[in-house]
């Protein structure tokens, strides 16, 4: 807001290089007492390791806001195409993957 409490916009400027954008279908969350972190990665079927395509830092309160920003849209997207079906919870890997057994794991 500016000073006369009206609400100012943020131009988003999106560069060319950027703007493909990187596929993702799986995450990995870790948070500091200052920051969280989101590793955007791909694993591929039958392999045992996934591959960091971005990884984006931000603060509690921006993580925070992430939360509801999502919230506020998956609602959005599923009163338009109908609900998102999760998968079972102790098959929580992206549809089509397996884990590798313990031995194809690497340390």
């Amino acid at each position: 807001m500016d000073q006369k409490g009206r609400v100012s916009q943020i131009k988003i400027e999106l560069p060319e290089s950027k703007a493909e954008g990187n596929y993702s279908n799986f995450t990995v969350i870790s948070h500091s007492g200052a920051e969280f972190v989101i590793d955007f990665a791909r694993i591929m079927p039958g392999t045992p390791k996934a591959v960091v395509q971005s990884r984006i830092i931000m603060t509690p309160i921006h993580a925070k806001t992430l939360i509801h920003t999502l919230k506020e849209n998956v609602a959005k997207f599923e009163s338009k195409f109908g609900e998102i079906k999760m998968p079972e919870k102790e098959k929580r890997l992206p549809f089509g993957f397996q884990t590798a057994p313990p031995e194809e794991l690497p340390n």
